[in-house]
């Protein structure tokens, strides 16, 4: 498979890679500058000339991914058989250096609730790379015209995210179909829906954080009724409430949009999804 190919691939399906290129080369070497190839948890795609020095990419690239590195790193290579190797002599005679660039998983983000504050929570997560996911049981709160997708302008109409929207009279229905590591907004227009969203989130295998609107009184009567359902401390200890950063002032939708945003995305950062070593 094309190493682009392989790239978009995993990239939908959601699996972290390296891509390999062979920037420069100094002498001989097996294969010429910018030749490429991918490297996941499990497969490699192309090639850049195979032998001891594929195979030190291959190691480092996957070492790379353990480590959940996010900047490229330059790792260079005498293909000498002079020099001591882990994965056997290759005697070329040129010296390389390969640029090693981490394919990360793209974020998800489910907000569940599209009034004032989630719509401006959706305006402002639209402007990052993830798929965002926007949930309401009232269909009109999911208008193409008020979001502005589909075509329309709107708050959404220049989304650099991929926007999923999705009209759902039992909202919780949706948590069985996100991305595993999906962050959960939760912020209807009703305590029932929240609390019913929550409970779900907690008994759904693979939900990344979890952050609920409301005060802190509000979080007393739903640990009370959380833990009539079953949930032990541990598990309600995933629920962040109130959510935002602290030390932004303001009641105003769009004051609280910046600071619940911001928080998701230290979030994001802290929990970016890391294979297997």
């Amino acid at each position: 498979m094309d190493w682009l190919d392989a790239a978009r691939d995993l990239r939908e399906a959601r699996t972290p890679a390296v891509i390999v290129t062979l920037a420069m080369v100094r002498g001989h070497a097996p294969r010429n500058g910018g030749a490429k190839m991918v490297v996941s948890p499990a497969e490699v795609f192309e090639t850049i000339g195979g032998g001891n020095l594929e195979a030190t990419a291959v190691a480092h690239a996957r070492a790379m991914l353990a480590r959940g590195t996010a900047e490229p790193e330059l790792l260079s290579l005498t293909l000498s058989d002079k020099e001591t190797t882990e994965y056997g002599v290759q005697c070329c005679g040129g010296e390389v250096t390969l640029m090693l660039e981490p394919v990360r998983v793209v974020p998800s983000v489910a907000v569940f609730g599209m009034g004032h504050v989630g719509l401006e929570v959706a305006r402002i997560l639209a402007r990052q790379n993830l798929d965002l996911h926007l949930v309401d049981s009232r269909e009109p709160m999911l208008a193409p015209a008020r979001l502005g997708v589909d075509g329309l302008p709107g708050p959404l109409a220049d989304a650099v995210a991929r926007v999923h929207v999705h009209h759902a009279p039992v909202p919780e229905s949706v948590l069985g179909s996100v991305p595993a590591g999906t962050h959960v907004l939760v912020m209807t227009h009703d305590h029932a829906e929240d609390l019913a969203i929550v409970d779900q989130a907690l008994r759904t295998e693979g939900i990344g954080s979890i952050g609920l609107i409301g005060s802190r009184s509000k979080w007393v009567r739903f640990r009370a009724r959380l833990r009539e359902a079953g949930h032990d401390d541990a598990a309600l200890a995933r629920v962040t409430t109130p959510i935002g950063l602290p030390g932004i002032p303001g009641k105003q939708p769009a004051a609280i949009a910046v600071s619940v945003s911001a928080q998701l995305l230290q979030l994001i950062e802290q929990a970016a999804p890391v294979p297997p070593g």
